[in-house]
């Protein structure tokens, strides 16, 4: 099956530097110099992989991101050409699946690329366990869904991540460090306000209460864990 691959990057020296590897390893590219064009080519391109740049003209980055993430799980890969990570824990909060920093080099680009791409096709094989039932909640992990009181609802790669994770180990209570290390598992290295954020997005999706969380509970003082029971 063809994998489509959508490049936002303004520099044309490095828009030509991606197109010509990407192609090299069998992805049909499309490249696009401005945030406002992003959109567009995504909804008609129908990429399987977002290359983003945070800096471009017209729209950055970080704003095409929340655009594309209100509708869409679309896998997204941030290029900073910052050594700050506030750019990574901001593409990261707004729920970005990894981040490379430019100067990037072409081999650790594509192996991340092919990560990202993998962890979104591999789906286990049929198995009762891959389906956790709470109260009112149904996590299945064949085909990644959620329902809530019986309302399919759309959540990111990472925000499923960390629902499956909670409700496997139903009696560990996780650090934010712990979920940062098992949820991202590129060589990153931030704040554990990631994570924090993280919850709160899950939270507003599931919970009947936000003042009051039923599923995820916090540990003052330590960390997050499951609030209830699986059936």
């Amino acid at each position: 099956m063809e994998i489509k691959i959508l490049v936002a990057e303004d520099d044309p020296s490095i828009q030509q530097f991606l197109y010509i590897l990407l192609t090299r390893e069998g992805y049909s590219v499309k490249v696009v110099g401005q945030g406002t064009e992003v959109i567009n080519e995504w909804r008609n391109f129908k990429p399987n992989l977002l290359l983003l740049d945070i800096m471009m003209p017209g729209m950055d980055g970080f704003e095409v991101c929340r655009i594309i993430r209100r509708e869409s799980n679309l896998p997204i890969i941030i290029l900073t050409a910052k050594e700050d990570n506030e750019d990574k824990i901001s593409g990261l909060i707004l729920g970005c699946d990894d981040y490379i920093t430019k100067p990037f080099d072409s081999t650790e680009l594509v192996l991340r690329i092919k990560a990202v791409l993998r962890r979104v096709k591999e789906v286990p094989r049929k198995n009762e366990k891959n389906i956790v039932k709470l109260p009112g909640l149904i996590i299945n992990n064949d085909n990644r869904m959620t329902e809530v009181q019986g309302k399919e609802i759309d959540l990111t790669p990472k925000e499923f991540s960390l629902l499956w994770l909670l409700c496997n180990r139903p009696d560990q209570v996780f650090t934010r460090e712990q979920l940062l290390n098992q949820i991202w598992d590129s060589d990153y290295y931030g704040s554990a306000s990631v994570v924090t954020s993280l919850v709160k997005r899950l939270r507003e999706k599931i919970e009947p209460d936000i003042s009051n969380p039923y599923y995820i509970k916090t540990v003052h003082g330590v960390g997050y864990k499951l609030g209830v029971r699986p059936d």
